[in-house]
């Protein structure tokens, strides 16, 4: 991968971490607090939601620091190596308990007795999407892991 692709992708990467950080602070408990006003037989909602939020938000983040460094290892010709797994592993980590995060936040909701359809599809959606980008990104460690091992043989034979 060439050097500007890399920067480029970083540089999308610190604006999204920035967005993100400006939800947590901002967007989330100014929703919540608006919909605790709007539905005060949900106001007991309010501080699980936040919470819950603040929690998979921070899990996407751990995935996009963990994407940067592994972009770093691509800039640096060391993708290969065995620090490369251990960050691709925090990612999965992180993609399991966001996941997680959405069925609490269903069961949640479901104990509360908000059984609007949409909910039901939303939070389905999620854990679909939750589990693919699980599975995908195990697959994606098989071929990090078949490609290292060819590398390492290739160094061997040269």
């Amino acid at each position: 991968m060439q050097r500007p692709t890399i920067l480029a992708l970083k540089a999308l990467i610190a604006v999204m971490l920035l967005l993100l950080l400006s939800c947590q602070l901002f967007l989330v408990p100014g929703t919540a607090r608006s919909l605790a006003a709007n539905y005060p037989e949900l106001a007991g909602l309010q501080v699980p939601g936040i919470v819950i939020a603040v929690l998979f938000l921070m899990c996407v983040e751990v995935v996009m620091l963990c994407v940067w460094r592994l972009l770093s290892m691509v800039g640096e010709q060391n993708i290969f190596s065995a620090d490369a797994f251990r960050w691709v592993d925090v990612i999965l980590g992180a993609i399991v308990t966001a996941t997680l995060l959405i069925v609490v936040a269903f069961a949640i909701l479901a104990a509360a007795g908000v059984g609007n359809p949409s909910i039901l599809l939303l939070g389905s959606l999620g854990v679909v999407v939750g589990s693919g980008l699980s599975f995908l990104v195990i697959v994606m460690r098989g071929l990090l892991r078949n490609a290292a091992q060819l590398q390492h043989d290739l160094s061997e034979v040269v």
